[in-house]
């Protein structure tokens, strides 16, 4: 990360993939807790370019008649994936969400440029669940269940949602804090190839080593690194405003270790922040500290001190 790019904010007011209202204001409530500041603090060209606007949906059904609001989502991830195709051309993007649906466009985006540039593109996933259902598969019918599914290119999206031009890998794919897994989806992991860190793993190993790891693979590769952080990555105690909390998250120090261990390796290109339902938060609780998460991962630091240089490791290992 380096501030000669811009960083570029995306607002992505998309709830429709949630079940229930709120997310919608989540743009607004990062802009209110200071994000434009905290960035420009940390010295940062930003720019805001508002909210997207997703075209207007085109009728589409599926047989699963558990799903919700498909042509609204379908239309939010072909506005999502060329917005983020564009704006990774020009700087460091940010999309402000919206309900994780958001992130079938935003990585699909990312992807496509990443390969045009010749570059291997990984993704960090910060979240309870892992989101790899299907059309096929998912039994609530949410859609914020299923962008991971549709990003690494698992089969029945076709004829529903946009063509995946470049599908992201599944083994460059690393998810921590997972804690909620439907039985579908545990069975799709298990062949996927995607490195899963549960709770589990994090409470017996910390989240240090377990990232470092991943980190070492996307400096060894000279990638793109993605994160998508979920408001339910964190611990309810601390991150109220979501509307799937799942006890047993990340606590404030884990986070805060992992975005500033995320600023060091300085391969972060991209970024999603979602979930966030500002109807549920507590005077702007959870909002202020995901501003502060993202300080973290910009640099914001307590004190200064020597940080190993993961592309080093790379070129000497």
């Amino acid at each position: 990360m380096t501030t000669q790019k811009p960083c570029i904010l995306l607002g992505a007011p998309v709830q429709d993939g949630a079940g229930r209202l709120g997310c919608d204001m989540g743009p607004s409530a990062f802009r209110t807790a200071g994000l434009v500041g905290e960035l420009q603090n940390l010295g940062y060209r930003v720019e805001d370019r508002g909210n997207i606007v997703p075209p207007a949906p085109r009728e589409v059904r599926h047989a699963n008649g558990a799903i919700k609001a498909l042509p609204e989502t379908v239309a939010w991830t072909e506005a999502l994936s060329e917005a983020a195709f564009q704006a990774s051309a020009e700087g460091m993007p940010i999309f402000i969400g919206g309900d994780h649906s958001l992130s079938a466009g935003s990585m699909t985006g990312l992807a496509r440029r990443a390969a045009e540039d010749g570059r291997e593109f990984f993704v960090l996933w910060l979240d309870s669940h892992p989101d790899f259902h299907t059309l096929d598969t998912t039994t609530s019918g949410n859609l914020h269940g299923i962008p991971m599914a549709y990003a690494t290119g698992l089969e029945g999206f076709e004829g529903y949602f946009p063509p995946v031009v470049s599908p992201v890998k599944p083994q460059n794919v690393c998810m921590m804090g997972i804690r909620s897994v439907d039985p579908a989806e545990r069975a799709a992991l298990a062949v996927a190839g995607v490195t899963v860190h549960d709770m589990r793993a994090i409470d017996e190993n910390g989240v240090a080593p377990l990232l470092d790891a991943f980190l070492k693979r996307v400096a060894a590769a000279d990638g793109l690194l993605h994160v998508s952080l979920d408001v339910d990555f964190l611990d309810p105690g601390i991150a109220p405003g979501v509307g799937t909390t799942v006890p047993g998250g990340a606590t404030f120090r884990e986070a805060h270790l992992i975005m500033e261990m995320l600023h060091d390796s300085g391969l972060v290109t991209s970024l999603d922040l979602v979930e966030l339902n500002p109807f549920l938060d507590e005077r702007g609780r959870t909002a202020l500290l995901m501003v502060d998460l993202v300080a973290s991962l910009m640099g914001r630091r307590v004190l200064d001190r020597p940080t190993q240089s993961y592309r080093h490791i790379a070129k000497v290992g």
